[in-house]
């Protein structure tokens, strides 16, 4: 038997992702449709098995050929030497950055963990949809709204059924330092387009009774984090996501905290902390709405222990609630985003307020990890700067050349950035600087 869930899936497949935008229409006819359209090894084998590499890219190119909507880009090459790639949706496709900082933006990264395969499926489905709906909801959302997608984040890591990438390094515990290729080419991304939100998709093993809920989200708990993308980040948590999972008939919760079975009081928190080298902290303090959404992997019911396609369907089916949910946040709240993360960027050049070197949204910061009164800039010798320029560059940090080597100045939109990477006692820093308290005026800078 097909499971509920399963059915609004593949309903929502026929109408549109975005048919929850506003009035839900019929299915066009399939005559008014030339071609079958495109679909995932995960779909033609009703989740038995997950969506192969040469399947992906042949998805991908089908729907690139089929639909004006769609560009994509490879953004990046693997270790192995697979590529990663970019979608770029829009009514019509952005051609380039500057078209995607016209107008509001999400960027949908898949799968950081290769052995966490839902929000990969679920990206490839989305971005078939998305191209292909003629629902007037869907053309008016991309109007203006670009969306952009890493469908496939890790792509030696799923190839090998990792949780890391082919050398065994956790891609989301490098979103500061930038030593792996894959976090490079997400950094470009973010360096360049600039997405107004971040939506960072997971899965997570439940812990029996306290931690197993369908879907977990969490948004940037880093005290870097402005206030206003702070507040837009927990209301996509609490009053979107949550709901429209809810409505769909999974169960819902907060990542990282363990709940009492019986209460729902909480118990312990286990992950989700404030480290700043983790893509939802990451976009925070670079001033983007940062989403961590997290689907259970195991199968819970009986069910779903018979039946293992059913359970990888459960879990794709859970994080396309979870995206409805986003979609209506990125159409409904369109103003307050794009003000929002417009403001955090522009408050770098301000250079006022305090910059936190640890602490969380639920766990203030010591006087030892903060900097009440931070440096105006760190100075970098030739030496050092040889090391960490490729960082400055991939994060988009600006800086002043000097004679003995570069000033960083703190006077720019990354403010809050510059010190986790160059003072000493930032607990994940790249390197040593020197700050400054008297500093030369940067007008421009590298970039």
């Amino acid at each position: 038997m097909i499971s509920r869930s399963h059915r609004l899936a593949r309903g929502a497949l026929a109408i549109g992702l975005m048919a929850t935008l506003g009035a839900i229409l019929p299915a066009p006819p399939a005559r008014a449709v030339a071609t079958p359209l495109p679909r995932t090894g995960f779909e033609t084998s009703h989740g038995a098995r997950w969506t192969g590499e040469a399947e992906e890219q042949a998805f991908l190119t089908a729907v690139d050929r089929g639909s004006a909507r769609v560009r994509i880009d490879r953004i990046g090459t693997t270790a192995q030497g697979r590529p990663m790639r970019l979608v770029r949706i829009g009514a019509p496709a952005p051609a380039r950055p500057a078209d995607v900082r016209r107008g509001n933006s999400v960027l949908l990264t898949c799968s950081q963990h290769g052995d966490e395969p839902s929000g990969r499926e679920a990206c490839l489905t989305t971005v078939r949809d998305l191209a292909y709906a003629r629902d007037p909801a869907t053309r008016r959302f991309l109007a203006h709204t670009s969306v952009l997608v890493i469908p496939t984040a890790n792509p030696d890591g799923r190839a090998a059924d990792t949780r890391g990438n082919s050398a065994g390094a956790d891609i989301n515990r490098d979103h500061l330092a930038l030593q792996t290729a894959e976090a490079r080419a997400m950094a470009a991304v973010l360096r360049d387009y600039r997405p107004d939100t971040v939506y960072d998709l997971h899965e997570y093993g439940p812990t029996v009774p306290y931690y197993m809920k369908d879907v977990l989200s969490l948004w940037p708990r880093n005290l870097n984090t402005a206030a206003p993308v702070h507040r837009e980040a927990a209301s996509l948590s609490q009053d979107f996501l949550a709901p429209a999972v809810r409505r769909a008939g999974f169960s819902t919760g907060v990542y990282g905290i363990w709940t009492d079975p019986e209460t729902g009081d909480p118990v312990k928190q286990v992950a989700g902390d404030g480290q700043e080298r983790i893509l939802r902290n990451t976009a925070g303090v670079k001033g983007s709405i940062g989403m961590l959404v997290e689907t259970r992997v195991d199968a819970l019911t009986d069910a779903e222990k018979a039946d293992p396609a059913r359970n990888n369907r459960r879990r794709v089916d859970s994080q396309l609630a979870a995206l409805k949910g986003a979609f209506t946040f990125l159409d409904r709240h369109r103003p307050r985003i794009e003000a929002a993360t417009t403001a955090a960027r522009l408050a770098g050049y301000t250079d006022r307020g305090p910059v936190y070197l640890g602490g969380a949204d639920n766990e203030p910061a010591t006087a030892e990890q903060t900097l009440a009164d931070p440096p105006c800039a760190y100075r970098l010798d030739a030496e050092r700067f040889a090391q960490v320029k490729d960082v400055l560059v991939g994060h988009g940090v600006l800086w002043k050349r000097e004679r003995e080597g570069v000033v960083v100045p703190l006077r720019q939109p990354l403010r809050k950035l510059v010190p986790l990477l160059l003072d000493q006692r930032a607990v994940h820093h790249v390197t040593d600087a020197a700050p400054l308290d008297v500093c030369p005026r940067v007008a421009g800078g590298n970039r």
